[in-house]
């Protein structure tokens, strides 16, 4: 039963960190910056892994997506790729997951569920790893061009989805561990009761013995 909860407590907090890393793919602000007035801000500029934006004081938008892959700088392409990669990942999982958990009446027997989980868990982890590494890269190239004084662009700062990223990778890289650990707990506790059925000889043998050795003795009075 105990093992039963661990999964469900994984299994909510993959599926929490999933969805979280799946909200950034259409998120708009993954880098933000502000043309500031005298008294109000009169444009905002922010972009993310499609389009470009720039939103006035009256709260008008003008878009722009980029026009060509290839055109791409390279590090946009890379955060493309890997949050792609972690959202087929996790979805990929958490199918593994609803078959593989012990609460759920398909998948097999209690061996086949056992593989089914960790192999869910080995998807979750990697699904975090890879937008872990997307949010990052983008997060250090803004950085990187916020700091160097010969920069002379417009610079941005870290926007929303990176921390929306950051959190769903955590969740679902320790969502990932979980359903790893519970399945080793699982398969040490069968081994161990599987031992000793092995070792035990059970009743019937000292049935079977103490009356011949009664007889034994009694044969010669």
């Amino acid at each position: 039963m105990g093992n039963m909860a661990t999964e469900i407590v994984a299994f909510l907090l993959t599926i929490s960190g999933w969805i979280l890393v799946s909200s950034t793919v259409p998120t708009d602000y993954w880098k933000v910056s502000s043309v500031d007035g005298t008294v109000i801000t009169t444009a905002t500029f922010w972009s993310n892994l499609w389009k470009t934006c720039v939103t006035d004081s009256t709260g008008v938008s003008n878009c722009k997506d980029f026009p060509s892959m290839l055109a791409l700088d390279a590090y946009i392409q890379v955060c493309r790729g890997l949050i792609i990669a972690a959202v087929c990942l996790g979805f990929f999982g958490a199918t593994l997951a609803l078959v593989g958990m012990k609460c759920t009446k398909i998948g097999g027997s209690e061996s086949t569920k056992a593989r089914l989980t960790v192999l869910s868990g080995f998807h979750f982890i990697l699904s975090g790893l890879c937008s872990l590494t997307a949010c990052s890269i983008y997060g250090h190239r803004i950085t990187t061009d916020f700091f160097d004084p010969l920069f002379v662009a417009q610079k941005f700062e870290l926007g929303a989805a990176l921390f929306i990223g950051w959190a769903g990778s955590v969740l679902c890289i320790l969502g990932g561990l979980i359903f790893c650990l519970s399945l080793s707990e699982g398969f040490s506790f069968s081994a161990q009761i599987k031992y000793d059925y092995q070792n035990w000889d059970g009743p019937s043998t000292n049935m079977h013995k103490e009356p011949s050795r009664r007889l034994g003795r009694n044969a010669y009075v």
